[in-house]
């Protein structure tokens, strides 16, 4: 029997760690920001790190104010509804370090979107659509999968669980990536491509970002990050195995990291010799976005998967990618960062893959503490029947469902009150100029030519 003292410490050493892995996530931000800046061009690259910014900032309201109750709070299988504004936060279930990893995370779904519509919206639709993503959409989703109480758990106690089961979704695939990828998806359609992305025949214009290096800074520290986001989703380091006492969620946080590694950077390697094959030259950009292909599809079984089953997670997670890029042009469909075959494709990808590969050991422990002789659902591949599969391809088709019946009438009418996207002039000259009064960099190419500044300035001040 541990004495209180005893306890306290293993509470303190319990927080300390989410803490610490709420920080990592919170970098992604900074990763995200760069990654945007230097995959659009110079004249939108203010505007599209302002974003950024207002994502954070009006999501960490949001989610204070509604996202988190909705998310974790009790009562029903669908939405919570207590613990708005924190009230009777902390409790038995949740303390604040619990609320500011998954703030983390709540903040981190309306970056992915942002990538999608960049370079061509206004800029008061981003705060419209971020206070719904981290305010209703993603917390509603959260709450099917991560509550104890949601239709989608895998965590309920063992009664009730979907197909004896539930969905897995350990660090959020389905609810982080794939919520952030079609919810961009829509935006994207509704708003239509780029002036110039595609010429009169429907071929597609290169409009490449305009700094290789934000892109690779970005992704390093995105890849940072993601040591927070999917070992951190143990929230509780100190939590031993009884059916194995040497080891526990701390042996389960290395080998997740490792998992974690070993996707990103097989998709990685995947895209940079598939690209070569393709385009005929190696590519940065892609190689980038290959990773981060990886390190999306594997955090859905990151936890519940061996080393070696990563390695195929990021294998087919990069071709995915390429796929879905290629039917994207073919679709005249025009995201700059990629973000929607990139977190919806592999995440959608990520969730099929748990199905297909979890261990049956590794889901006891990630989600039962070890206990022992408890037997559930687990990979169709390594025996564990249909159970596992057939939840999961429910979570993807309810999260594509769920997201498309919100976001795509809420972008519908943000377009129909031309509040959605910005005037052909103004893209043409540049959000940073049009919207924000000046450029991201000191020295613009632009500045130096007469007849573009005195454009650029005349929409600026309204006179044109």
């Amino acid at each position: 029997m541990a004495t209180s003292w005893e306890t306290s410490v293993t509470e303190s050493i319990n927080a300390v760690y989410l803490l610490f892995s709420a920080y990592l996530v919170f970098v992604m931000q900074l990763g995200f920001a760069m990654l945007c800046a230097g995959s659009v061009r110079a004249k939108n690259a203010l505007n599209i790190m302002l974003t950024n910014v207002v994502d954070a900032v009006v999501g960490t309201v949001s989610y204070y104010l509604f996202g988190f109750a909705f998310a974790f709070g009790g009562s029903n299988p669908f939405i919570g509804t207590s613990f708005f504004a924190l009230h009777h936060v902390p409790n038995d279930s949740y303390d604040y370090a619990y609320f500011l990893y998954q703030w983390a995370f709540a903040i981190a779904v309306a970056g992915i979107t942002s990538g999608s519509i960049a370079e061509r919206t206004q800029f008061s639709a981003y705060l419209v659509f971020s206070s719904l993503l981290t305010g209703l959409v993603y917390p509603v989703v959260a709450h099917w999968v991560w509550s104890s109480e949601g239709w989608l758990s895998p965590s309920a106690g063992g009664v009730g669980l979907l197909f004896g089961s539930g969905a897995i979704d350990f660090a959020g695939s389905g609810v982080v990536h794939l919520v952030g990828g079609i919810a961009g998806l829509w935006g994207a359609v509704i708003e239509g491509p780029r002036v110039g992305r595609f010429d009169a025949f429907g071929k597609p214009v290169p409009m490449r970002g305009h700094n290789a290096t934000l892109v690779v800074l970005g992704t390093f520290l995105l890849w940072f990050g993601w040591f927070g986001f999917n070992p951190g989703s143990y929230a509780r380091i100190l939590v031993p195995y009884p059916d194995a006492p040497d080891q526990g969620n701390w042996t389960g946080v290395g080998r997740t990291a490792v998992t974690t590694a070993l996707a990103g950077s097989t998709a990685g390697l995947v895209t940079l010799f598939g690209r070569r094959l393709l385009a005929g030259h190696w590519d940065a950009l892609d190689v980038c976005n290959g990773l981060l292909g990886g390190f999306v599809a594997i955090t859905s079984g990151c936890a519940v998967v061996e080393p070696w089953a990563a390695i195929v997670c990021g294998f087919f997670a990069a071709w995915v990618l390429i796929g879905l890029n290629k039917l994207a042009l073919k679709l005249r469909f025009d995201d700059p960062l990629e973000a929607a075959p990139l977190h919806g494709g592999c995440g959608a990808w990520g969730l099929i893959f748990t199905g297909l590969f979890a261990k049956e050991e590794l889901v006891v422990q990630a989600y039962e503490s070890g206990e022992v002789g408890v037997s559930r659902p687990f990979g169709l591949l390594l025996g564990g029947g249909w159970g596992l599969l057939l939840a999961q391809v429910v979570e993807v088709v309810v999260i594509v469902g769920w997201v498309s019946l919100t976001m795509a009438p809420l972008f519908y009418v943000l377009h129909k009150l031309h509040l959605l996207r910005i005037s052909v002039d103004e893209e043409l000259a540049g959000l940073d100029i049009s919207s924000h009064g000046g450029y991201a960099y000191a020295a613009h190419p632009e500045d130096h030519h007469p007849r573009f500044y005195a454009d650029y300035t005349s929409i600026a001040d309204g006179t044109r």
